[in-house]
């Protein structure tokens, strides 16, 4: 196994307040704009193992009216892509390689959109924000393992026909999901 090509995600998570993204340049997900290197413009650590690492995750805010003995959620949730904090080497980084880093953008996005779906279809009692906060970890959980299993079963984008398949269910359930 060539260690120099193993791809790497970290999964950035910003809570309720959100005030970190004001501070961090970061990208909303966008089913028109796909990842370039240029995107990528953190340092590459110095003792770094992975081809590169996609910074992405996913963030909400709410605000929760009772009206009528019933709570009303007005919510946001968004997967966001953090440049500063993604890196890639280009001497080992190919297209394949960037289809797998925008892979991982991708399927934040499938967990933000289970996570409005989850918000969409809840009846909220008073303790709203315990139940939203249950949603969100929920939903970061199920990303996470989700993440995990794509690297494993893609190999770190080595194993080329698996990437591929997983770049056409992802490219599928985006569609469906929208």
């Amino acid at each position: 196994m060539d260690k120099g090509l193993i791809i790497t995600y970290i999964f950035l998570v910003f809570g309720i307040s959100c005030f970190s993204q004001d501070l961090e340049e970061s990208y909303v997900w966008n089913a028109n704009k796909k990842l370039t290197w240029k995107d990528f413009k953190g340092e590459v650590p110095p003792d770094a193992v992975p081809a590169a690492t996609t910074a992405s995750g996913i963030s909400y805010k709410y605000s929760a009216n009772f009206l009528h003995h019933e709570v009303k959620l007005d919510f946001e949730v968004n997967a966001f892509f953090y440049p500063n904090e993604s890196w890639y080497k280009p001497s080992v980084c190919n297209n394949l390689i960037l289809s797998h880093e925008q892979l991982h953008f991708d399927i934040s996005e499938l967990f933000a959109r289970k996570m409005r779906k989850r918000l969409n279809e809840t009846s909220f009692s008073d303790n709203v924000k315990a139940e939203v906060r249950a949603i969100y970890k929920e939903t970061l959980k199920e990303l996470s393992d989700f993440q995990d299993r794509y690297d494993w079963e893609t190999s770190f984008s080595r194993n080329r026909e698996q990437q591929i398949r997983w770049n056409e269910q992802i490219a599928l359930a985006l569609a469906k999901e929208n």
